[in-house]
């Protein structure tokens, strides 16, 4: 899976130079080695890389290139047909071949990657689920243990939302919640990481963030959060808790136990408000 996950990483081009290079020397080595062996299932190589990692439209460009060489591969080592149309007949059929398994590839490609998606993310909101979000955070403490790096994580708990559902429904309480998705994503890095951890409860995580840093994209995000609770006449307010790691907890589980408390003593005494924190041993 680590394997497949490096590969994923790798940009489009990357894939569709790869693909023309492989299907170029693929066609060199058909023509040498004559008409009489053939390379048709070859080809099916570099259009199952290209389809799979750079997508459906890349696939059939690699697919109709590919039937072209082959074409061009008969024409040159003289394969003898009965009338010159069999050669274009040929590379037709093998061209259509091609972009079906191009498009079958590249179908069962986009299934898996929803699937990927919606097994590691919040299906109402967009967020990331807490089993995905305390995989990252497991590795954050890990990567900062390594580097001697801070982090922040902020706990934050949606005031009042009962009363959303309760005076405008479900419905309304529902958009209250991709609202704050939506909006935090907007402020935040794209290395940062929004998490619903259930309910009315979320959570931020700011690799390589000092306190400084976290309370003033912090405190953005809240004003800017009010602001659109206001403007809709959504009368929710935020508790948050944010604690910085100076040291590293001993897992993820007890991370977000430290900044869920953190939060709730703000819960418990005025709401709508931040409490700052560092955690240090």
């Amino acid at each position: 899976m680590k394997i497949i996950e490096r590969l994923e990483m790798r940009s489009k081009y990357f894939w569709v130079a790869a693909g023309l290079i492989l299907i170029v020397g693929i066609g060199i080595v058909d023509y040498l080695t004559g008409y009489e062996i053939s390379f048709s299932l070859f080809y099916l190589i570099p259009i199952t890389l290209v389809a799979w990692f750079a997508g459906r439209r890349f696939g059939i460009i690699a697919s109709i290139i590919s039937a072209s060489i082959l074409l061009l591969a008969e024409y040159l080592a003289r394969q003898p047909y009965s009338h010159t149309a069999i050669y274009f007949w040929n590379s037709t059929v093998r061209a259509g071949f091609f972009i079906i398994v191009t498009l079958l590839l590249a179908r069962l490609s986009e299934t898996l990657q929803r699937e990927k998606v919606l097994s590691s993310h919040d299906f109402l909101t967009g967020a990331v689920n807490t089993r995905q979000f305390t995989k990252i955070l497991q590795s954050e403490i890990d990567r900062s243990q390594r580097y001697q790096h801070s982090f922040t994580l902020v706990y934050i708990d949606i005031d009042n939302f009962k009363t959303i559902n309760d005076q405008f429904g479900h419905s309304v309480g529902d958009r209250v919640l991709s609202t704050v998705v939506d909006y935090a994503k907007g402020l935040l890095r794209k290395t940062d990481t929004v998490v619903r951890l259930g309910g009315d409860e979320f959570a931020f995580l700011m690799p390589e963030t000092d306190q400084n840093a976290a309370a003033a994209v912090i405190s953005r995000v809240r004003r800017g959060l009010l602001y659109e609770m206001e403007n809709k006449n959504w009368l929710v307010t935020f508790s948050m808790g944010a604690l910085t790691f100076l040291d590293m907890p001993g897992s993820a589980d007890e991370a977000i136990k430290l900044a869920d408390d953190l939060m709730y003593s703000v819960k418990n005494n005025t709401k709508d408000a931040v409490k700052y924190s560092v955690y240090k041993k």
